[in-house]
């Protein structure tokens, strides 16, 4: 694909998010399973993942996008982390799922409007949990999780990141 082939292919998308705003907000979700030991399963529909454009960018959907794959990574470092912690705290949590969703505006991604952030607007991380703790011990595991979770923690904090290109 070449600029003006990736330019005829987001004009339509470019064109319906001026005129419907909020036709450019997508809410994206990741799940995982809490395994065995301290573990997190995260579903990504392929053993590599391949990263390409949103469809809300021209993709065609058969490839994982970056707000996926961030999702994704959360997901497993929050259910890594709460396993952990509840080993460590002896709270014992039988099954659970985590979810993540996030809600990107591409109208910020594809320069529409500079108004729209580039980015997600918001992320929601939820816990499913069949465990044997009481509310007060559930509140305990959460604030430890967040505390500890590595992704949770790099994106909440805005953490500066530097850019660099070097030749091949």
């Amino acid at each position: 694909m070449n600029s003006e082939e990736l330019r005829m292919l987001q004009a339509p998308l470019k064109e319906q998010y001026k005129s419907n705003p909020e036709s450019a907000v997508v809410t994206l979700t990741a799940e995982g399973n809490i395994g065995e030991g301290i573990s997190c399963k995260v579903e990504t529909g392929q053993r590599l993942a391949q990263a390409g454009l949103h469809p809300a960018t021209g993709g065609d959907g058969t490839l994982a996008c970056s707000g996926d794959l961030l999702l994704e990574a959360l997901v497993a470092c929050a259910g890594v982390t709460l396993k952990s912690v509840s080993t460590a705290i002896g709270i014992n949590v039988k099954s659970g799922i985590v979810k993540a969703e996030g809600d990107l505006d591409f109208r910020g991604t594809l320069a529409v409007s500079k108004e729209a952030p580039v980015g997600f607007r918001n992320i929601r991380l939820t816990f499913q949990l069949d465990c044997d703790a009481d509310a007060e011990k559930k509140a305990t595991l959460l604030k430890l999780t967040e505390r500890y979770c590595v992704v949770l923690q790099t994106i909440s904090a805005a953490t500066p990141v530097s850019s660099s290109i070097s030749s091949c």
